[in-house]
């Protein structure tokens, strides 16, 4: 690995000779991963993964944030995995069935499992990882797990959940990305939040910590004692941060870094670097994410604590426009806190209050003169300050676009943008903002990505990305929780959609749209995207082409 993989090059150059490419029309050319015709993979390479902003933690059983999980999921490895179809797969679990109508789920585990310190992963390890550590302090795992009573273990290789009511959701969150399973022996007694192992993970994933050169990469070697036979094949995964946009699109062209993901090269980029021989690009890979943007109000402040000036921003905010010039039409308009991906199973419905309406600052701004913000002599109601979430260069287009939009409101606008740790910590921690940007994975039940937004249960200071707004009501929490255990999916479906109607309404929360990611990455190597994780899931499959 060279020290030049941060050198700048010349935007111009990258770009020279592209013309007008419309997203859809390039998609139709993009190659899915996989591979049908590779030989027998090899044990050796390094992968080099982009991965932007810079990477705060690797304390992925504290933190969701995108950067940490993509940088510490190699570490760790979870009960199960996923499929694209989002079917589980085995992983440390081997086997497991369900009984006791739904509340008993007995998990066997791989017999002779060690952790990166070569001590033997057991059934403790697990009831310990999640009654003592992600209950406790992981974002989602408060709702993940909350029916989980107990969990026994009846000996070293069984893990017997006993649930208090069936929670059929808590199957989908027991990969090593979500559910990373930790060592008691290191864990226990100590000051979670403050481990020092939050930055030198022990796992039993495929790839062992190695080093971490702050500014510069976090190395991660092959785990010659890996559950799995012959696997990993790849030697090494170094992570990489790089400030420099023009930077990150050209050194995937170089090929000196070979994955990105999650919107770390600017979406213009992507379709340039789709018609590059060696490179791969796909939307594989967030199946189980389902992303929406959307922006946060600090409902316990003024003047985002009134209902009508909250609405006036969501109608003020031009959604297809947005998606179009600031996302190069990676995206759906998004209607609600639930995506539309959810409509096969009936959870989604479009029948909630519309904000994308032609005359919506015509109406935004009565609803600001119906609150009592008049303008003053200057034309101006009030200012404000919106925090742009530090995630690239589309965001900070989009904090632009805000802050022309609601001029045009008679609001004034002040944009702040920091570091990621900054940032969180503001939102999370001291509650010291207005409204923010944001944009939350929703996953494959709205158990587990959507109530933590809304439920009062996640309004937990210190824990990130939950209810940040502190808004909450006793109807919605009484739907998602009648919704969380309901086994009829009709009934199901419609207690979703009331809930749906009911936060729309209320604008603690107003979504923009429903982010289509981009991976892109370097076709020597294959297997590289292999589930519904993709980026987030651990590499135990990916090899380079001999």
């Amino acid at each position: 690995m060279t020290d030049d993989i941060a050198q700048r090059w010349d935007r111009r150059t990258f770009l020279k000779g592209t013309g007008t490419v419309a997203a859809g029309a390039a998609l139709g050319s993009w190659l899915l991963p996989g591979s049908t015709l590779a030989a027998k993979p090899k044990v050796g390479g390094t992968l080099v993964h982009l991965v932007q902003p810079e990477v705060p933690t690797l304390a992925t059983f504290l933190s969701t944030s995108i950067p940490v999980s993509q940088a510490g999921t190699r570490a760790y490895a979870g009960l199960l995995e996923y499929n694209f179809d989002l079917s589980p797969k085995p992983s440390l679990a081997q086997s497991w069935t369900v009984t006791d109508q739904g509340r008993t789920v007995t998990f066997k585990l791989r017999p002779g499992v060690k952790f990166h310190d070569g001590k033997p992963l057991t059934s403790a390890d697990v009831q310990f990882s999640i009654m003592e550590v992600l209950k406790k302090f992981h974002p989602r795992a408060a709702n993940s797990f909350k029916e989980v009573e107990k969990i026994e273990t009846p000996d070293p290789q069984t893990a017997v959940f006993r649930l208090n009511k069936p929670a059929p959701y808590m199957m989908m969150v027991l990969s090593g990305f979500e559910t990373p399973i930790v060592p008691k022996h290191l864990f226990e007694g100590t000051d979670i939040k403050n481990s020092k192992y939050a930055n030198e993970p022990v796992g039993a994933g495929p790839f062992k910590f190695v080093e971490w050169k702050r500014g510069q990469y976090i190395r991660f070697d092959r785990f010659g004692d890996y559950f799995k036979s012959g696997q990993p094949y790849l030697e090494r995964v170094v992570v990489r941060s790089i400030a420099d946009t023009a930077t990150r699109s050209a050194v995937l062209e170089k090929g000196e870094v070979h994955l990105a993901g999650f919107g770390a090269v600017p979406y213009s980029d992507v379709i340039q670097l789709a018609k590059l021989p060696h490179i791969t690009v796909t939307k594989k890979g967030y199946e189980s994410s389902s992303p929406i943007v959307q922006i946060d109000f600090n409902t316990r402040k003024a003047p985002f604590d009134n209902k009508k000036v909250r609405q006036a921003v969501a109608y003020a905010l031009e959604r297809k426009y947005i998606i179009d010039k600031i996302w190069f039409g990676f995206g759906r308009v998004a209607t609600g806190p639930i995506n539309s991906n959810f409509k096969a199973s009936g959870l989604y419905t479009r029948d909630v209050k519309n904000y994308e309406v032609a005359n919506g600052l015509e109406i935004a701004n009565r609803l600001l003169d119906e609150a009592g913000f008049k303008r003053n002599a200057s034309g101006v109601r009030f200012e404000v300050t919106h925090d742009v979430t530090p995630y690239g260069e589309e965001w900070q287009r989009f904090g632009e676009y805000v802050k022309q939009r609601l001029d045009q409101l008679g609001i004034k606008v002040t944009l702040r943008y920091e570091d990621v740790a900054t940032w969180l910590r503001r939102v999370y921690t001291e509650y010291d903002f207005q409204f923010t940007s944001n944009w939350l994975q929703t996953f494959p039940d709205p158990v587990i990505g959507v109530h933590r937004m809304h439920h009062s249960a996640s309004i937990r200071k210190g824990t990130v990305f939950v209810n940040n707004t502190g808004w909450s009501s006793p109807k919605t929490d009484e739907l998602m929780d009648k919704a969380a255990i309901e086994p009829d999916a009709a009934k199901r479906a419609k207690l979703y959609k009331e809930f749906q109607q009911i936060v729309v309404e209320e604008c603690a929360i107003t979504y923009i749209h429903e982010l289509e990611f981009p991976t892109i990455y370097n076709n020597k190597y294959v297997e590289i995207i292999d589930s519904a994780l993709g980026v987030l899931g651990n590499f135990d499959q990916a090899y380079l082409k001999s």
